[in-house]
């Protein structure tokens, strides 16, 4: 059974809605179907909308719409987005190169969680990821979850740069950095593909509900695929 949504004002011009407080492929249902229902059909009064695992954000023009004539709007949607039926998710390969200076956090990832190196990239490599959400920075997918055994902290120390492409863990979560960025999260790997092209008509690679494989190549598979 699902749990009841909540509403909450969360400044003069922004409202957030939940659908609970864990993540489960139910609430993920929840948030995918209204995303697509508010994409075919946009509230005109709404700036923006930012997802996240269990809510979404909504900035609004508070000169057109109040917070209260918000959440009406807003539940007359989910009424009518409960009936919906999404599509099959999008599956995408990404290839991951795990060599050297590609992963300069895997042998301390692996040593955290007495693993290997290669049981590390066998367990990422081995799992289907959901993308649950778009954030942090333009084209930045959270993907989950890792497998169990291979869930592992942030770095103490966050980094002042990250190079593009890069593939972290952070706690449950993995996912790839689209340009360079400070950042804290474990790096293991790194793709040679570019995730973020704001030229294009779908600027990020993955959007909300891909499915995302990581496939492992070696450091002059990764330079093949970089030079193209």
């Amino acid at each position: 059974m699902s749990e009841p949504v909540r509403f909450q004002t969360t400044s003069d011009n922004s409202l957030l809605l939940r659908f609970g407080d864990s993540l489960n492929s139910g609430v993920h249902r929840q948030v995918r179907k209204l995303l697509h229902l508010l994409g075919t059909a946009p509230i005109r009064a709404v700036t923006n909308l930012h997802p996240a695992y269990c809510s979404i954000l909504f900035d609004f023009d508070a000169l057109r719409i109040t917070h209260a004539d918000l959440e009406l709007v807003l539940r007359d949607y989910l009424r009518r987005s409960g009936a919906l039926q999404l599509a099959e998710p999008r599956t995408i390969e990404i290839p991951a190169c795990y060599d050297g200076e590609f992963a300069p956090d895997l042998a301390e990832v692996a040593q955290l969680r007495s693993l290997t190196p290669s049981r590390v990239i066998e367990l990422h490599s081995s799992a289907v990821y959901t993308v649950y959400f778009l954030g942090f920075v333009p084209g930045f997918a959270y993907l989950g979850e890792v497998p169990a055994e291979l869930a592992t902290p942030r770095r103490a120390s966050p980094r002042a740069k990250v190079p593009p492409g890069s593939i972290g863990i952070a706690d449950s979560q993995t996912g790839i950095y689209p340009f360079a960025t400070p950042g804290g999260w474990q790096l293991i790997g790194r793709t040679p593909l570019t995730l973020f092209q704001p030229w294009r008509d779908s600027m990020s690679m993955l959007n909300v509900g891909d499915r995302v494989r990581f496939a492992p190549i070696s450091s002059s598979e990764f330079a093949k695929i970089q030079s193209k």
